[in-house]
């Protein structure tokens, strides 16, 4: 949001991200501390170490979109994430999942683009070969290039859905 509008108010921030005031304001102090933020009466502001790491934030995941429930993916609600050439972080994809579902996710699964296909880590099956429409969708709306990950977290709501797949993905960043 910040790195979207100049100034952001604290009412906005808590109806975004599903919090209260007192805890938006207690975030924002924090992100304060980090000089990450500053504020004036007309709102919060990212500081200009706050836009260089939104600006690397954005660099390595600059995509998401919402999946359908398929064969692979059995949430009600779905949220995918692209992580930029991170496959060599990624295990077994059970780390990333364990985080989502720390954030309320009922699961999460984790996939690798390598040889022009979507694969399960270490392994060089197609995750798609029996839903090509679905594996279609995700190359079609996240354009993955070698060696990208995709995150994808499910829940029964949708904003568990995609907060979770973003925490997963930032914790991903954050263990390098």
């Amino acid at each position: 949001m910040l790195a979207k509008e100049i100034f952001v108010s604290r009412a906005t921030f808590g109806k975004e991200i599903h919090l209260g005031e007192g805890a938006v304001k207690t975030l924002i102090l924090h992100l304060k501390e980090a000089k990450l933020v500053d504020s004036t009466k007309s709102g919060t502001f990212l500081t200009e170490k706050g836009h260089k790491l939104t600006n690397q934030i954005h660099s390595a995941i600059p995509k998401e979109c919402k999946i359908k429930k398929c064969s692979i993916i059995q949430g009600k609600y779905n949220h995918a994430i692209l992580l930029k050439n991170y496959s060599t972080t990624i295990k077994t994809g059970l780390e990333q999942r364990d985080y989502a579902i720390l954030y309320g996710s009922s699961g999460c699964t984790t996939m690798i683009y390598k040889n022009k296909k979507l694969v399960f880590p270490g392994d060089e099956k197609e995750c798609f070969i029996k839903d090509m429409k679905t594996g279609n969708y995700l190359l079609e709306n996240l354009c993955p290039d070698e060696g990208d990950v995709i995150i994808i977290s499910s829940s029964d709501d949708p904003f568990v859905a995609e907060i979770s797949a973003k925490n997963s993905a930032l914790w991903t960043l954050a263990s390098v």
